[in-house]
């Protein structure tokens, strides 16, 4: 049995560097678990087709550049969730890559995977065969619907289970709005999520093995994790059977909680009690409206949203957007810019957060990613690997893991396999 807390205390190395991932996965969900888990410091060989790759490979423009400005082949999609992974290519549809892949799941600690339901046991690849070899496997697949009910073998993508999920019910303006409709978000969030629940099953399974030796599977399904994401939305209608509705960029409890034009661009606002209303519309030289007995109270406000709220934007329009943020920072009101992705790595805090990284590729050369958010004081995240191009490590990960000599290899690319 080996012991997570021995091996965190070593310096200089991740937390979980005493981990072997074996990731099968590909698109989002999946990849976005397994580089948290690469991050920590787990060693992840991504498990690719021969000659194509992970889907997100091609998924572009935009590709990086390299120090000439000539475009590559690494699209940004690829490499926002696949560093610090070796990658390998093998054709899992073929006996010799399905005998590849249970050789090293053997020699794994976790196997992620998002495939079909039932694709998985068809190659002889699922939870059941491999503990066979592996008793105590940890073994994660990650699908639209999980492993049951009448929906789990259709496929699962991200912008349907938005929908499906309750999400874009309450996301877009409200109804009353000109042209409003139902929105997505403009990341794929359910699957994000769905990797972020999974990387945290996962630590739970590594902990129980661990402390038993028992592995276990993990039943992912982007859906259940929609729905769990609704948070307070979901539980608001479970305690009272009203259907929540859409409200924009507005707050269906709080005014005012919401987006404000100024004169050159918009600003967030959340005064979340009378004090900070008070004080917002005392900082535009409006006090009057904190008198105004229809909006002295939260409750009140909320009732009145329609008379109140038009006033608020003459208010506002009369100020920059970096005039308002300074005042309204100076008199205790919750505020922020509306950032554009550049506006975003330019600003001070990021910077000095250092979010941004540069490492080298051996194609783009000079490659930048956003940093792990995760700090920890005793076993830092690192970079230790730009994202791989397709099957960089493959000789390198089946010599060392399985022994294979340059002949055998040879032998395996000549048929295809690798």
């Amino acid at each position: 049995m080996k012991s997570l807390v021995i091996h965190a205390k070593i310096e200089g190395m991740g937390a979980l560097s005493h981990i072997r991932v074996l990731d099968l996965s590909r698109v989002l969900a999946g990849p976005w678990c397994t580089q948290n888990l690469a991050d920590l410091g787990a060693d992840v060989i991504k498990v690719e087709r021969p000659g194509a790759g992970d889907d997100t490979r091609h998924w572009g423009p935009p590709f990086a550049k390299d120090a000439q400005g000539k475009e590559t082949d690494e699209s940004a999609y690829f490499i926002c969730i696949n560093r610090n992974k070796r990658s390998i290519t093998i054709d899992i549809s073929k006996p010799e890559g399905q005998e590849i892949i249970r050789q090293l799941a053997a020699d794994s600690d976790i196997v992620i995977e998002n495939y079909k339901v039932g694709d998985m046991a068809k190659y002889g690849l699922d939870y059941e065969s491999l503990k066979k070899i592996k008793p105590d496997l940890i073994y994660c697949s990650i699908t639209g619907f999980g492993q049951t009910g009448p929906y789990a073998h259709r496929p699962g993508y991200d912008f349907i289970v938005q929908g499906m999920g309750g999400l874009m019910s309450v996301t877009g303006e409200a109804d009353d709005f000109e042209g409003a409709s139902p929105q997505k978000s403009g990341v794929a969030i359910a699957d994000i999520f769905t990797g972020m629940y999974a990387t945290t099953a996962i630590l739970g399974a590594v902990v129980h093995r661990d402390h038993t030796g028992e592995g276990q599977y993990i039943d992912m399904a982007l859906l259940d994790t929609q729905i769990a994401i609704m948070a307070n939305v979901s539980s608001a209608y479970l305690c009272s059977d009203e259907i929540p509705q859409r409200w924009g960029n507005a707050s269906a409890i709080i005014v005012p909680y919401q987006t404000f034009p100024t004169s050159d661009g918009w600003m967030i606002v959340a005064a979340g009690n009378d004090s900070q209303y008070r004080n917002f519309v005392t900082t535009g030289g409006e006090a009057h409206l904190a008198d105004n007995p229809l909006f002295v109270t939260n409750p009140l406000r909320v009732q009145h949203r329609k008379q109140l709220v038009p006033l608020l934007e003459v208010m506002t329009r009369k100020k920059t957007k970096g005039e308002w943020i300074s005042l309204l920072e100076a008199a205790n009101v919750p505020c922020g810019p509306i950032n554009n992705c550049k506006e975003v790595f330019e600003n001070e805090q990021v910077i000095a957060r250092k979010v941004q990284i540069n490492v080298p590729h051996p194609t783009v050369g000079n490659m930048k990613l956003v940093a792990s958010p995760m700090r920890l004081s005793k076993t830092p995240t690192e970079v230790r690997m730009a994202p791989p191009t397709l099957g960089q490590h493959t000789n390198e990960v089946l010599h060392e893991r399985l022994d294979l000599d340059e002949k055998a290899l040879a032998t395996l690319r000549q048929k295809g396999i690798i």
